[in-house]
């Protein structure tokens, strides 16, 4: 939001300077983001000067140009060629001398130089309004009134003044404060002074001739509608004062009559809408909504096809407006207009806000209706545009003021506490400081005690609805930086949950950022053709894009997403990993799940002059979540194939019945989806069942044994369907306390065995803490692994 200095100090008297308003700006919570000076029009006019043409004579070598003489009291007259058809002697004019520099209306600024033009020489440059940034006129040269004194500069007689222009960041909460008025307030209760509206009271009705019947028939959303009309105004180009205000905040100036409502928009906070009175077919105006599909053509000459739910400013026979958001291509203010129909009007926020995003239309208007305006405000603020319209277009008031307003909104009650005020701040600032600031805050003290206050919050201030908001409210005015920070600090120790959740992440972080990966964090909003079923996706109600549209089911396309957009710019190789959430909805219920991604793809390797490099593979992505899962002790698990469409092959962990953790490759059809075309390895971890698995954890100190492990090897044919999982999980109830470990070390298929048949070469590790191991001892445990390993395996072992 932009802020003029100069324009604030309508509103308040203040010598402070423009930089000691920005810092208590920002100490009252309208933090400002830039300060910059501003000049009338670009260049301030510097170097220019006003001269009388003492000749003008015809130039020998052309056609359309001037040779003239020009005094610009300097004691010199100046021979300058020109151009205009329109220059004459006995001028006064506006006249660049050599070496100024000229801003215009668009283009580039350039400088004056002493030329030469078709053999005569030129001493500077008679001025166009729009060659110095005045207008955008090109129809020739300006000419000033006979009165204009020569050799004055042209800033002094153009009376153009420097501003300061604050770029304010507004918080959602701030609507109060987008305005000129708004922000004021905030420095006369800062500052302890007295706040100047407009006078309105020259305001008065002329006559009745032009009497518009206003009919809302939809008062949910339009709660108050004021409107009047003005007869006989003239269009036309707005004067320079109006020009220069609104140039300041950075607003196109377009007519006189539009720029007179985009001035109260800025100065009051109150959104208006000048009405072309003529286009207004039944002389009525409806506020209602028109059936799903009607096709509206907007100011910017779209068609749009309106929701039923769209309010709407209608006549009798078709739509005028979107209310509250944009204006129609056929009843706007244009330059043949002669009567309007002066708009202003409090609509529903809500209402407002889901038009505006249902068309992509976002302007100052709805900017300010979607966070909520005065609606007290509303007739104030016509009276107020009315009397700057008669000033800069004349015309007439011709209608007393119309203001449908059934149901007045009420100002917000609050109970609050003394005790309250002083426990939230943390510092007693005194009853009467309070008080002061409440009612300096424009809040009413309609009751008070010894300990409380009863207060009634205009409706103004939106977000001022509890105590604390008071609260809130107090604190930003008194200072923060006014609240001394105690010499100590007490607090209550949190007997939380260990491990942490954040810890574990902390260390898996350190992990894996230590062996290359790079964490990446992406939207938990996501689009709707990534969902296997849709059915249970939690879809966004009021979606931004179609691409935007339902939360995520899974952290895979997010981390797919990162690796296309890394890809299209020649970089492949690539370990990501994510915490993040994701969201389902079963049974009507919202649930909502930890996760833990890692994604690898392209070279695990980079080529050297003494290897090649060499492609990720599954066994890759393996020794990750080992790896990981070593580092948290989790080592109960059993392993299973994995069962999922995201995935052409892989396999999962399993804990106490529940999936701890899949890994495997992408599947083509999730690849060509975030439009990957490189092979990925993908593992999601249940992040909250792992925190569930390290806190049953039991670390017991064990002492390193002082006895040899042995191994011993079986060769063993057996089924393709039984894998090395099932193998391992035999081995270890068969010999639970001696038999360490069990790996798999060869893996032989082919024509040479039978058919269904595979090889596999199992070793087995095995060793008492106690005592050493006698041949006896071992042979028997191994002749138990068989036995059990061809029962409850088929294996066959192999000689």
């Amino acid at each position: 939001m932009k802020i003029s200095y100069n324009w604030l100090k309508e509103f308040i008297d203040t010598d402070k300077t423009p930089q000691e308003i920005s810092i208590i700006l920002t100490g009252t919570g309208l933090e400002v983001e830039s300060l910059e000076k501003v000049q009338a029009v670009p260049g301030g006019l510097e170097g220019l000067v006003i001269g009388y043409v003492k000749e003008c004579v015809d130039h020998a070598n052309s056609d359309h140009l001037h040779v003239t003489k020009v005094d610009v009291g300097g004691g010199e007259d100046l021979q300058i060629v020109c151009g205009a058809a329109n220059v004459a002697a006995g001028q006064k004019v506006v006249v660049a001398v050599v070496g100024s520099t000229v801003y215009p209306t668009s283009g580039e600024p350039f400088a004056i130089k002493k030329s030469k033009i078709r053999g005569e020489e030129s001493h500077g440059m008679i001025c166009a309004e729009d060659e110095i940034g005045l207008g955008t006129s090109h129809a020739g040269i300006m000419v000033l009134p006979e009165d204009a004194p020569v050799g004055t500069p042209a800033k002094e007689y153009f009376k153009l003044n420097d501003d300061y222009m604050y770029e304010i960041g507004l918080t959602p909460n701030r609507a109060d404060a987008a305005s000129h008025l708004g922000t004021a307030r905030d420095i006369a209760a800062f500052l302890k002074i007295g706040i100047h509206k407009p006078d309105v009271s020259a305001f008065k009705v002329d006559n009745t001739s032009r009497t518009i019947k206003v009919v809302v028939e939809n008062e949910q959303a339009s709660p108050r509608y004021s409107g009047l009309t003005i007869s006989g105004v003239v269009v036309k180009e707005s004067p320079q004062w109006l020009k220069e205000r609104l140039a300041v905040i950075g607003i196109r100036a377009i007519n006189n009559i539009v720029d007179i409502t985009n001035y109260v928009l800025h100065e009051l906070g109150q959104p208006l809408h000048a009405f072309d009175a003529d286009e207004i077919t039944g002389n009525e105006v409806l506020v209602k909504n028109y059936a799903e599909g009607t096709v509206f053509k907007t100011l910017d000459e779209v068609d749009r096809k309106l929701s039923a739910d769209d309010l709407m400013i209608g006549n009798a026979e078709e739509p005028m407006c979107i209310a509250g958001v944009f204006g129609g291509a056929k009843s706007g203010v244009k330059e043949s207009t002669k009567n309007i129909f002066l708009e202003s009007a409090y609509f529903n926020p809500v209402s407002v806000r889901k038009t505006s995003k249902r068309h992509g239309l976002k302007t100052d208007a709805s900017f300010r209706f979607e966070r909520g305006t005065d609606p007290d405000m509303t007739v104030f603020a016509l009276k107020r545009a009315a009397l700057l319209i008669q000033q800069v277009a004349g015309g007439e008031v011709s209608s007393e003021i119309s203001d449908h307003y059934p149901a007045p909104v009420a100002p917000f009650a609050v109970e609050i506490t003394y005790n309250t005020i002083d426990k939230l701040i943390g510092k007693k600032i005194g009853n009467d400081e309070i008080k002061g600031i409440i009612t300096a805050l424009d809040i009413k003290i309609v009751n008070e005690t010894a300990d409380s206050l009863s207060l009634q919050v205009p409706p103004y201030r939106v977000d001022v609805t509890r105590d604390v908001d008071v609260v809130e409210e107090i604190l930003r005015i008194y200072g923060y930086n006014n609240i001394e920070i105690p010499t100590q600090i007490r607090a209550s120790l949190n007997n939380s949950t260990r491990p942490e959740k954040d810890t574990v992440q902390n260390q898996l972080s350190d992990l894996l950022s230590a062996n290359g990966f790079n964490e990446i964090l992406a939207n938990s909003l996501t689009k709707s053709a990534y969902s296997d079923n849709l059915d249970t996706a939690v879809k966004i109600l009021n979606p931004l894009s179609s691409d935007l549209d339902i939360m995520r089911q899974t952290l895979l396309y997010s981390g797919l997403e990162a690796i296309a957009y890394n890809q299209n710019r020649r970089s492949s190789d690539l370990k990501f990993y994510e915490f993040g959430k994701v969201y389902s909805l079963k049974d009507d219920k919202y649930i909502e799940t930890q996760r833990f991604s890692i994604f690898i793809t392209g070279a695990n390797a980079g080529e050297q002059w003494n290897q090649k490099s060499k492609p990720v593979s599954f066994y890759n992505i393996k020794a990750v979540v080992d790896g990981i899962l070593q580092r948290l002790s989790i080592s109960n698990f059993t392993v299973e194939d994995a069962t999922c469409k995201k995935m052409s092959f892989g396999i999962q962990y399993m804990l106490n019945g529940k999936q701890l953790v899949k890994f495997g490759s992408v599947a083509g059809a999730s690849l060509k989806k975030a439009d990957v075309d490189k092979e990925v390895f993908y593992a999601d971890f249940n992040f909250d069942l792992v925190l569930a698995a390290i806190r049953k954890n039991k670390i017991v100190y064990q002492e390193v044994s002082k006895f040899p492990a042995v191994r011993r090897d079986l060769s063993m044919l057996i089924d393709q369907s039984v894998s090395f999982g099932q193998l391992k999980q035999i081995a270890l109830r068969t010999e639970r306390k001696l038999l360490k470990e069990v790996d798999v070390f060869d893996v032989y298929q082919g024509d040479k065995l039978p058919a269904g048949k595979k090889s596999y070469a199992l070793s087995f590790i095995i060793q008492d803490i106690e005592k050493t191991l006698t041949d006896k001892a071992i042979d028997s445990i191994m002749q138990k692994l068989i036995y059990n390993l061809g029962k409850e395996a088929g294996a066959e072992i192999r000689k």
